[in-house]
């Protein structure tokens, strides 16, 4: 992919939306590679016990999925200056052979002085938005 410069953004322009599914399998994965084997991450009778509907992805893998948007649309994963977010809910995956998809999207907020962008993220997975308050800085060249 070809890297977009800070010539070619404007307050307003759009990221493209992108949708990534969420399997079982990845959350194994995830598991494998945070280190964080907390069951409500794979047992879904441990997940409904404590009150969740089955079982839900990490949220740092949820964050990560989104900060991909931002790091495929700039060309550059060294881009990537700040990123915050705060969970408002969680992406549930069912154990079947479609799991859960997590849709995100974003808009540049500002357009910086110093060749940073603030961008704003949405991140939605079964009708409910996973992430509120998600942005990022990028510092484009």
């Amino acid at each position: 992919m070809s890297r977009i410069s800070h010539a070619d953004v404007e307050v307003g322009t759009q990221i493209p939306e992108r949708t990534f599914p969420v399997t079982r399998l990845d959350l194994v994965r995830y598991a494998g590679a945070s280190g964080d084997f907390n069951p409500i991450h794979w047992n879904e009778r441990f997940a409904k016990s404590v009150g969740l509907p089955d079982v839900i992805a990490h949220g740092m893998f949820t964050m990560a999925e989104a900060g991909r948007v931002i790091t495929d649309w700039t060309g550059d994963p060294g881009s990537l200056v700040d990123y915050s977010v705060r969970f408002s809910a969680p992406v549930v995956v069912p154990d079947d052979d479609d799991g859960a998809e997590i849709t995100v999207a974003g808009k540049v907020k500002a357009k910086n002085e110093d060749g940073t962008v603030t961008v704003l993220l949405t991140a939605r997975s079964g009708g409910a938005k996973v992430l509120a308050k998600a942005s990022a800085v990028v510092r484009l060249p």
